[in-house]
């Protein structure tokens, strides 16, 4: 597969602070690789998976982990 064969997708969920940024790659056929790539204020985290559902709750549920951790070390 060539960079350029390669399509994303990009998922913008609003937020109070701003919006969650998703982007989406691979998952072109069925049963091949893919990954997720969740952003909100600087901080980003990324999945990998077959399922691209799956791969995308995950990147988001990484994203809010790393929030509450950031969030709690600066009380």
């Amino acid at each position: 597969m060539n960079h350029y064969d390669m399509q994303v997708e990009m998922i913008f969920i609003p937020a109070k602070n701003g919006y969650i940024k998703v982007f989406v790659y691979g998952f072109t056929n069925l049963g091949t690789w893919g990954s997720a790539i969740a952003e909100f204020n600087g901080l980003s985290v990324s999945a990998k998976g077959f399922n691209k559902k799956r791969t995308v709750v995950r990147s988001i549920t990484k994203l809010h982990e790393s929030l509450v951790k950031k969030g709690g070390k600066n009380e």
